[in-house]
This record gives C-alpha cells, sequence and structure tokens, in this order.
C-alpha cells in the first residue's frame, strides 16, 4: 500500500460528463475525496495524473456482481472480486445475494458492508435476497435489510416463480422505493437446457432453452407491475422479444429498466460448436439476431445499463463435460474491452452513451443519486483508452477466477485508473487501499 495524496490533477485528459453535457480536453483538480473544479492546472495545484489521449469520465458501477462470499472463498472473495472490479475500471458493485448462506437478512447486509469495508477496494452494495433461501416461498425481512443498509433485492440466479410472491415484492418496492432486480427464467420451459434452443442445438446435441421461457416471465412480471406499481429492472436481457415488452412497458410510463451482459452483444450460440463451458451462461447465448437486436435496444435506449454478470467458477468445475459444469462466467476484467470493441468501435454508441450505460444509470437506476463529476461531487471516476488494443491473457487477472470465454480474443479498449472516492485504488497495473 502506498500513502495517498491530499490533491490531484488530471491532466489533459478528454473529460466526459453526460449529465453535464461534458465532452472537452480540460484538467480536473481533486482535493480529499471531492471534485473541486474543473480548468487549467499545474503542478502547484496538486500531483499531476497525466491523461493525454485517455477518457476520464465519472465512475463505473456493476449492478450484477457475484461475489461468491460467504461460502464460495475459493472461487471469489469481495477482496478478489472488488481487485477484478478496480481493474476493470469500476468504482462500485452491486453484490448478487447467492451466497451461502444467502443475503437474506440484516445480518448478511452487515456482514457484506463489513468485510467489503475491511477487504475491498471499490465500494460494494449489497443486493438482498427477495425470497428466505431464495427459495421463492416466503419473502425475506425487507424492510430489515433496507434499514441495514441493502441497495435493492434480487433472487438473481433463481426466478420469482410465484407471481403472488412477485407482486408482494413489487409492492414492498413501490413502499420504499428501492428497485426489485429480476432474473426472467420461466423454469419449467427452460428446465434441463444447455444452450438457446435453436439449430444449434440439434446440431450440437445440447437441450435447448427457448427464448420465450424469458419473455413469457417477463411478461408477466411486467403485467404486474402494471397492476401494482413499484420499481422493476430486468437483469441480463437477452433476446429480441423481451426488448418488444420493456419498449411498451417504458411507452406506458412504467417504472422499468433492463440491462445487458457484454458477452450477451458480442457472442452467439454458434460459439458453443467448442462445447467450452465457459461459454456456458444463464441465459444462455443467443442468436446474430438476438444480438443484433440487443445493440439496437442499446442505442435507441430501450437498454438502460451494461453489466457483467461476473460469475467465478473454480477450474475443476468448468472443467467436467459440458452437461455437468456450471453457468456463468467472469466479466469485470473485460468489460470496457468488450464493450467499446463491440459498440464503440462499430460506431454503435459513442463514448457519451456507452458512459451513461456504465456509469449514469446504474448509479440511478439503483437509487443513489447523480453520478457526474460536477464541482463538491464526491470523486468517483474511471479512466480508460478508448483506443488502446490489447490481448485478453486471463494468467493476468486480480479474480481468483479464469472463466472468461475472451482469452486471447484481441480487444480495443482499455482500463487505466480507478478512483474512489478522491483515493486512487487501482493505477496501471497496481492496486491501492
Amino acid at each position: 500500500m502506498k500513502s495517498q495524496k491530499n490533491k490531484y490533477v488530471i491532466k489533459d485528459g478528454r473529460v466526459i460528463d453526460p449529465v453535464q453535457g461534458l465532452d472537452e480536453v480540460i484538467d480536473l483538480l481533486i482535493e480529499g475525496n471531492k471534485i473541486r473544479t474543473l480548468g487549467t492546472f499545474g503542478d502547484k495545484d496538486g500531483e499531476i495524473i497525466d491523461a493525454k489521449g485517455l477518457v476520464v469520465c465519472p465512475g463505473f458501477i456493476d449492478m450484477h456482481t457475484h461475489l461468491r462470499e460467504p461460502g464460495r472463498e475459493d472461487q471469489e472473495t469481495i477482496e478478489s472480486g472488488t481487485m477484478a472490479a478496480a481493474r476493470g475500471g469500476f468504482t462500485g458493485v452491486a453484490a448478487m445475494p447467492n451466497t451461502d448462506p444467502v443475503i437474506d437478512n440484516s445480518g448478511m447486509i452487515r456482514f457484506v458492508k463489513e468485510t467489503a469495508d475491511r477487504n475491498g477496494y471499490v465500494e460494494v452494495y449489497a443486493i438482498g435476497a427477495v425470497t428466505k433461501s431464495q427459495e421463492g416461498e416466503e419473502l425475506s425481512e425487507m424492510n430489515d435489510m433496507m434499514n441495514a443498509g441493502c441497495q435493492g433485492f434480487s433472487d438473481d440466479g433463481y426466478p420469482i416463480k410465484n407471481g403472488h410472491i412477485m407482486r408482494k415484492a413489487l409492492e414492498y418496492s413501490r413502499i420504499v422505493n428501492k428497485v426489485i432486480i429480476v432474473h426472467e427464467e420461466d423454469p419449467d420451459l427452460c428446465e434441463g437446457g444447455q444452450m438457446n434452443e435453436d439449430f444449434n442445438a440439434t446440431k450440437f446435441g445440447l437441450k435447448g432453452m427457448p427464448s420465450i421461457g424469458e419473455s413469457i416471465m417477463l411478461a408477466r412480471d411486467t403485467a404486474i407491475l402494471e397492476f401494482v406499481g413499484g420499481k422493476l429492472h430486468i437483469a441480463h436481457l437477452s433476446v429480441r422479444e423481451s426488448l418488444e415488452i420493456v419498449s411498451e412497458a417504458k411507452r406506458k410510463g412504467l417504472a422499468i429498466t433492463a440491462e445487458v451482459t457484454p458477452h450477451h452483444i458480442s457472442l452467439t450460440s454458434s460459439c458453443l460448436a467448442t462445447y467450452d463451458s465457459n461459454l456456458k451462461m444463464k441465459p444462455p447465448l443467443r442468436t446474430k439476431a438476438d444480438v443484433k437486436a440487443l445493440k439496437k435496444g442499446l442505442k435507441k435506449g430501450i437498454i438502460d445499463a451494461i453489466a457483467t454478470d461476473h460469475a467465478p467458477h473454480a477450474l475443476f468445475e468448468k472443467e467436467m463435460e459440458f452437461g455437468s459444469a456450471p453457468f456463468g462466467i467472469i466479466g469485470l476484467e473485460t468489460a470496457i474491452g468488450v464493450a467499446c470493441t463491440e459498440l464503440v468501435k462499430t460506431h454503435i454508441l459513442t463514448l457519451n452513451e456507452l458512459i451513461e450505460k456504465f456509469s449514469v444509470n446504474p448509479a440511478r437506476i439503483l437509487g443513489m443519486g447523480e453520478r457526474s463529476l460536477k464541482q463538491g461531487n464526491d470523486a468517483y471516476i474511471t479512466i480508460f483508452d478508448p483506443d488502446k488494443e490489447w490481448t485478453v491473457n486471463v494468467a493476468d487477472f486480480a479474480s481468483k477466477s479464469s472463466n472468461s470465454p475472451y482469452d486471447g480474443w484481441k480487444l480495443t479498449g482499455y482500463p487505466v485508473m480507478t478512483i474512489v472516492k478522491g483515493k486512487i485504488v487501482y493505477r496501471e497495473g497496481e492496486f491501492y487501499r
């Protein structure tokens, strides 16, 4: 650990702040944990951080991360997961509750927050389970968890099959103004599935999960949302039918938002010809038509956020034959590269729009207020090189797991520095706490 300076000048960077409509080369002065001002400064004003050729923007938030602690510290810990986040350019992560034991009570919320305060490199926002033990049968003590500091509620990893439970969760969401994050999957339609149900599933001899397994549950939940109110966020949206449902719900003025993962905009079911278990996740990789539709959904604003669904697994688990291997891949350390390569380099999104999806919108959805570089705001800052080409090497990852489908990929867009409340936590390969 190295000592932190009290004042920094981020010099000659391209400062992009969607909230302020700002996109210009200008210096940014940080004093303590706050953004002091924008302007022109020198070394007498603070330690110089040379950002020439780099993008300086509001800090990224991953609103869908599995940190595995407690219970599977062999896969990931809060410490290693937040190191991976810092290396990936994220100033904070929303920790999903499907740990062992499940984060379904105030004591578990406090455990996550206290462990993150002690061992974390970036901020951790605890997400509480909607139902006790994520069994889908009885609402958890949501009020107690909210009072303990949880940021939202989810049974992610599992769908909320019981419509009555979903209704009650949304009713509570309406009262306390906290978001319900849903994993949309009809477990009966998708039972035993290993990949998307399409021609490739037949070709590869793997049982498929139909696209309607997602869209049917989403249609039900938007109907409940329209009936009772509340705030609903759709995790890892993956099919074009779901886009249509979300678009219609937004047209009606419902409080609904959605995210997409980097892997669902860069990979398709045809990739599974290799039977690589690092391509096995839920929802599964879909068709080229779905990928094209998801990218359009991002551009149109139907999809609000990009989130990784970072899901670490031990090497021995992913080395099992495909049908027995667990679902899920890691993504914190490749997210910026994949997103820049697939969306910015191809002119689907501008850098301003990309930053909205990674920073401004996740903060808004999670009820964290405005994420901006305005004077006086806390200094949450991501600095990245949008043009740097690099080759993914999982051996270099900070994560304890290596289950990435991108090993060996050449990507454009590289995280350089991560600043959390004025403190540099990652800088070109070095971590600080």
